[in-house]
């Protein structure tokens, strides 16, 4: 095959095909006498694994899972797929301790007011935790309390409450306090409990087609190492050595 036919079925240039080659993502090509790339199904196998790679991974982890598998780094290979695989877990996991976070914020008979400010005292009170926590929570920029006129005593608004309760199911479910940060500053742009959970929502969603396409990349994936394993890029249908 040249270029522009393992190109044209995906919608690529071959200039975007030589690139590839160049970039080590397809393994080097054999020429013709007079110069021109030869392509054999090997290459077809491989552009199509590093397609379906990018949509799970990332370009730069899709590529550097192809380089690793064509130049028989299997095994390193396989650790970054598997890499994807656990920060894709947190990032469900993460999203599972916010909703439980949501979850403790709906308000009952025995909440204050939303006007009411809470002391320090009183919120360490309600979430079984020390004062010293909370002080040391604002300190991270996790919290940021108003102070009462006159006594510059902390005051914490219902927003406030809010926030404390999810930064303490947050560390209750094992994240680090810089960790706790992004998140809690996502859930401040939500202007509402169902906004938030619309934000949740979509989230979740992107997850959901990440796994998917994570699974379609596997498959691709083990296919080309049977490719690999039947012959190689050194093999009789693979490039010269």
């Amino acid at each position: 095959m040249r270029p522009v036919d393992l190109a044209r079925p995906h919608g690529l240039s071959g200039q975007a095909v030589r690139n590839y080659e160049a970039a080590g993502i397809l393994p080097a090509a054999d020429r013709t006498p007079t110069g021109y790339r030869r392509y054999t199904p090997l290459h077809a196998a491989a552009l199509r694994t590093f397609l379906a790679l990018v949509p799970a991974h990332g370009h730069a982890t899709a590529r550097r899972i192809m380089t690793l598998l064509n130049t028989g780094a299997t095994e390193e290979a396989l650790t970054a797929v598997d890499v994807g695989h656990a920060d894709l877990l947190a990032d469900r996991r993460t999203l599972d301790a916010i909703e439980r976070a949501l979850a403790e914020l709906t308000p009952g008979p025995s909440s204050s007011p939303a006007h009411r400010a809470t002391t320090v005292g009183a919120l360490a009170h309600r979430l079984g935790l020390r004062p010293a926590t909370l002080r040391r929570w604002e300190r991270a920029g996790l919290l940021r309390p108003g102070r009462e006129r006159g006594t510059g005593y902390r005051s914490y608004t219902a927003d406030d409450v809010r926030d404390a309760r999810i930064v303490h199911q947050l560390r209750r479910s094992g994240y680090l306090l810089a960790q706790i940060a992004p998140l809690l500053d996502e859930l401040r742009g939500a202007t509402s409990p169902d906004s938030a959970s619309a934000a949740i929502a979509e989230r979740r969603r992107r997850l959901h087609t990440r796994a998917l396409a994570m699974l379609n990349a596997s498959a691709e994936t083990g296919r080309y190492l049977g490719v690999l394993g039947g012959g190689g890029a050194g093999g009789a249908d693979g490039p010269a050595e």
